[in-house]
């Protein structure tokens, strides 16, 4: 039988973060897990719109236990002053959900000078994910879910030399990279609870081809005869955003789903949530621990998880 949101377990007392929780995937995220009782803190850049998805949610589920902080995964200092706000606001983190995302932008810098995709995508989540770790690691066990794209399949690992792409970039390129370093960082986030012996598990989703606006908004933003097709496709097969949310939920709610595990639609792009395999893994410690080593070097921060006992 198809896993559905009647499968969530009772999340009272779960304290959970959704990235980009003001529409779409994480609108979805938040409202399934908020009426299955989790306090859900909707970390959002815009916050007129983060205040109309709160009102959604409550307009849903009357009961719902929401809290609205500010982040704009674009600027390293609004990640550390959002971070510190949910760590100082509460003693452990349950779940942590990198949801949010920019998809085939034109070239465009963050405040802090990466590009605009692998900036926001990957290292604005590596950046909470680091000052977050101490409240995730205070949870009994605690899940970071990661959401990437299938775009991940032809995506190039990070290049150290040039991980901003200034000697080649392209919209569609630099997306296709930013969502392979969402799974590269998911499976290497697992393999450090892994070394550490922490209950912690990291996992990666993906919600297939689904009725958000990130098609529009790259049809708007960027244009071009592939982002026009993705807008097409999405209207005529594309999931429902609360189908396409699915993937993310099972991963991360789903008492059996393991670390290091990833979840995407069963036919690619369609179909409930199911464990995927994962494909292209020649070289795939190697691309980890380069991304790591970049990661680490752009944004000052490390992820380090003491080793248990």
């Amino acid at each position: 039988m198809a896993w559905t949101v009647a499968d969530i377990p009772d999340l009272t007392h779960t304290v959970a973060v959704v990235t980009g929780a003001n529409g779409g995937l994480g609108l979805e995220t938040t409202r399934a897990l908020a009426a299955r009782r989790a306090h859900v803190v909707l970390a959002a850049r815009d916050q007129t719109k983060a205040a109309a998805a709160r009102a959604d949610v409550l307009a849903a589920v009357p009961e719902a236990s929401l809290e609205v902080v500010p982040l704009d995964l674009g600027d390293l200092g609004s990640v550390a002053a959002a971070a510190q706000r949910i760590v100082d606001s509460h003693e452990r983190l349950d779940l942590l959900v990198n949801n949010a995302g920019l998809m085939a932008q034109p070239h465009r810098r963050t405040v802090d000078g990466f590009e605009m995709q692998f900036g926001v995508n990957h290292l604005g989540h590596w950046a909470l994910t680091a000052q977050v770790l101490p409240a995730l690691l205070a949870a009994p066990a605690a899940r970071a879910v990661t959401v990437t794209s299938t775009a991940h399949l032809y995506g190039r690992a990070v290049d150290p030399s040039d991980p901003h792409l200034e000697r080649s970039y392209g919209p569609w390129k630099a997306y296709g990279q930013a969502k392979l370093a969402n799974l590269h960082f998911a499976l290497g986030l697992q393999g450090t609870f892994n070394r550490a012996g922490v209950a912690a598990r990291s996992l990666a989703a993906h919600p297939g081809l689904a009725q958000t606006d990130l098609q529009s908004r790259s049809v708007r933003e960027h244009g071009g005869a592939v982002a026009r097709f993705a807008e097409r496709a999405q209207a005529r097969t594309g999931m429902p955003a609360d189908r396409g949310a699915l993937p993310q939920l099972r991963a991360a709610t789903d008492p059996a789903a393991p670390g290091g595990g990833f979840y995407g639609p069963r036919w690619g792009n369609n179909g409930p949530p199911v464990r995927k395999p994962l494909l292209r893994t020649a070289g795939l410690s190697a691309a980890i621990r380069t991304l790591w080593r970049v990661s680490e070097r752009e944004t000052g921060l490390r992820i380090e998880v003491p080793r248990w006992g």
